[in-house]
């Protein structure tokens, strides 16, 4: 399994949710089978972003898309996102 980690801080979470929830780069479409959202304990401000996929090129094709969309939104739904795809290479429930 391939991960997409992304955390950067909102300046408004309510409007950054329905940003994210409106899917501007078609999460399906680009091979995402399962995401997570984070919320910051500490700082409601401060999202982090799991989105799980199949195949290497699909994360890395996402984050391009991901990439040009920040260009377009930062600093009104965002702002400096960092972003980094993992290998998952073990996982477990105890």
């Amino acid at each position: 399994m391939i991960v997409l980690h992304i955390e950067h801080p909102v300046p408004n979470f309510d409007g950054w949710k329905k940003a994210f929830d409106a899917d501007p780069v078609d999460r399906r479409s680009s091979g995402v089978k399962k995401y997570r959202l984070y919320r910051s304990a500490s700082n409601p401000n401060y999202v982090a972003i799991d989105l799980e996929f199949d195949r290497m090129e699909h994360a890395e094709n996402t984050l391009k898309k991901l990439s040009v969309l920040w260009g377009q939104v930062e600093g009104t739904v965002m702002t400096g996102p960092k972003a980094q795809i993992f290998n998952v290479i073990e996982s477990g429930d105890i």
